[in-house]
């Protein structure tokens, strides 16, 4: 076998359909447009969205909400992930670089430290927000808490 004799498995190909080659064909007269209106005509283009003149679903449909475009959206990062990470891989600074290797935050994510679970040794926290109960929680066992 080479390249010279490949051919494709048996009735997976079509041929095109030549549309407007004569009434001999079966594709000619009308092209399978169909007979006058937009559709049958050269350049015709529908707008996105129309449905035939009904009011369009954009229309139809109301418009609410709003979005604050100053919003600061955080990633909420417990007090137990941090212990189970730091005792995982013997970490005594843990920073946004440590948990995005980890796989718990996005490159570019603004991290919030929560006050959920329990630390039991020493660290030092380098994050962008904590909350009142995640550094207080920190500085009780000698640890830094550091705002990025």
């Amino acid at each position: 076998m080479d390249l010279s004799n490949l051919k494709p498995a048996a009735n997976s190909t079509k041929s095109e359909k030549r549309i407007g080659r004569g009434e001999g064909s079966g594709y000619g007269g009308t092209s399978t447009r169909g007979h006058k209106g937009a559709k049958s005509r050269s350049g015709y283009s529908r707008k996105i969205g129309f449905e035939g003149g009904q009011m369009p679903l954009q229309r139809r449909v109301p418009k609410y909400g709003f979005n604050n475009i100053n919003r600061k959206v955080y990633k909420g990062i417990n007090l137990s992930t941090l212990e189970s990470l730091a005792a995982s891989k013997g970490l005594t600074t843990i920073d946004v670089d440590v948990l995005f290797e980890a796989g718990l935050v996005k490159k570019n994510s603004l991290v919030k430290i929560l006050g959920n679970g329990e630390l039991t040794k020493k660290l030092e926290v380098k994050a962008h927000a904590f909350s009142k109960t995640a550094k207080e929680a920190i500085e009780s066992l000698e640890g830094t808490v550091v705002k990025l």
